[in-house]
């Protein structure tokens, strides 16, 4: 038996000027807003040791629906 996915919160990048900081935040928040600071601060955590922004995007798939 497998455990259900979590919910993924639409989360709005366009505007974020390619500043990862920026989109960590916007993520973090928007998981947090959806009732989801665990997997926030998961998040967070993991992004802030991925080696590239483009590592950073696709970790936000993972997590949110990016719109």
């Amino acid at each position: 038996m497998t455990t259900p996915k979590p919910n993924k919160p639409n989360c709005k990048l366009v505007g974020t000027d390619g500043n990862v900081f920026a989109i960590i935040g916007t993520v973090s928040r928007t998981l947090k807003r959806a009732g989801q600071p665990e997997r926030a601060t998961e998040f967070a955590q993991r992004a802030m040791a991925q080696k590239s922004y483009d590592d950073v995007l696709a970790l936000c798939w993972e997590y949110v629906e990016v719109f």
